[in-house]
């Protein structure tokens, strides 16, 4: 979740009496959403390889599910190093135990729809990892969102988000071409994976890593008592089944679905769900459309110039792209939220350096908070682990840059955070 809470200083009641209640769905707007979907499902099916198609709909559920629990990686971070409020990130070890779960299996086994050969995400774990996910970290803060939170909060019309996806995808370009000199020059220890790197195999290595996040959820609950953090904001939410479509998901709803939906992702296509590689795409075109010479970068060697001269139709990160923000942008509007926000010359700075910060991060860092994060775990790879770490402590740099932005920090005293 990205929306700024306001403190006690600036507000007399920050929490509504009437947290229950909802607005009226938008329905054209709903009817547009639903439109668009099918038009491109139905042109991903006619032009494109069977998977194409089925990961919009898994990246319409992505979207969905992230905007109904203002499911956030940026505010989780934010919060916990702000306040000590660990609520999110116990829905992480939620997420990432339910995925290490489905995850194991499907990687021993090497099972998938499609016939695709399937690989977890596990990157070395080096200078550039280290550098890449602690700019990340800074970015996501200033950006006002991360990866995901990108895409769902610009689904659901947060206009100066925006501005940050531009300069996400001009940061991550910029990586692209200069991620040779952090991987081939820099110090790197190479890859390391909790199940094949070691002789634990995927099943001792799901017992270590649910005993992992079992201690992270304990620690940061007993910090949260320590410090007596204010809790989360509540959001209007319906009743009974309409919560299903309207309304705000509990956080331990919304990490269950995405650990299914990734694992869903990896048995689609044969890797898990990622989101930067599609900007540094996109990005790249635009750069060879103006006159650079992208062919030549060593990103785009090998295997991945086939995705450099082919349609973005074709590349599937690209496809579950548009599914979170058509998935998001329905569920705004299912709950009558979906709103053009105002841009001012802070969050419009903020935006631009948080961008590229984050950008050239995941680049470096081999993914954002999804690819590297959530995937990089599920999949058991130790840089996943550190990703977060470092991360993290790019957040709390980042807590004293955002007040200079008029950027909102939660205090001990506020009555939500």
């Amino acid at each position: 979740m990205t929306t700024n809470i306001n403190t006690v200083s600036k507000v007399m009641d920050p929490v509504h009496r009437d947290v229950d209640a909802l607005k009226d769905p938008q329905k054209l707007l709903i009817g547009g959403g639903i439109l668009v979907s099918l038009v491109l499902f139905i042109y991903l099916a006619v032009t494109q390889v069977i998977i194409q198609p089925v990961l919009l709909v898994i990246g319409l559920l992505l979207g969905y599910t992230l905007f109904h629990a203002r499911f956030g990686f940026t505010s989780a971070f934010r919060r916990l190093m702000s306040v000590g409020n660990g609520e999110a990130l116990r829905a992480h070890m939620l997420m990432l135990g339910a995925a290490t779960v489905l995850f194991a299996p499907v990687l021993a086994l090497g099972l998938s729809f499609f016939g695709a050969e399937v690989a977890g995400y596990v990157a070395p774990v080096g200078v550039s990892l280290i550098v890449g996910a602690f700019i990340f970290g800074i970015g996501m803060q200033l950006g006002g969102g991360c990866a995901s939170g990108t895409l769902y909060a610009i689904g659901g019309g947060r206009t100066v988000m925006f501005i940050t996806l531009i300069f996400f995808i001009i940061g991550t370009t910029i990586g692209a071409a200069h991620l040779p000199f952090w991987t081939e020059e820099m110090p790197s220890m190479g890859e390391f994976s909790l199940a094949t790197s070691t002789n634990l195999g995927y099943g001792g290595a799901l017992i270590v890593s649910l005993i992992i996040f079992a201690v992270i959820a304990y620690i940061s609950k007993v910090v949260e008592r320590k410090k007596n953090s204010p809790k989360i904001a509540p959001l209007p939410s319906a009743r009974g089944w309409k919560r299903i479509f309207r309304g705000s998901w509990p956080l331990w709803a919304a990490a269950i679905a995405l650990a299914v939906l990734n694992a869903l992702t990896l048995m689609t296509r044969g890797e898990p769900w990622g989101i930067t590689s599609a900007f540094a795409l996109w990005g790249s075109k635009a750069a060879q459309f103006i006159g650079f010479d992208v062919a030549s970068w060593g990103y785009w060697q090998g295997e991945a110039a086939t995705a450099l001269n082919s349609s973005i139709f074709a590349d599937s990160t690209t496809i579950l792209n548009f599914g979170v923000i058509l998935g998001a942008f329905i569920a705004s509007a299912a709950g009558g939220l979906f709103k053009f926000t105002k841009i001012t010359r802070g969050n419009f700075m903020a935006s631009v350096i948080g961008g590229l910060m984050m950008g050239y991060g995941a680049r470096l860092a081999f993914g954002c908070n999804i690819g590297a994060y959530f995937g990089g775990i599920a999949s058991f790879s130790l840089h996943g682990y550190i990703w977060g770490i470092v991360a993290i402590g790019g957040t709390f740099l980042a807590l004293y840059l955002r007040p200079l932005f008029g950027l909102s920090v939660p205090k001990s005293n506020d009555s939500v955070c």
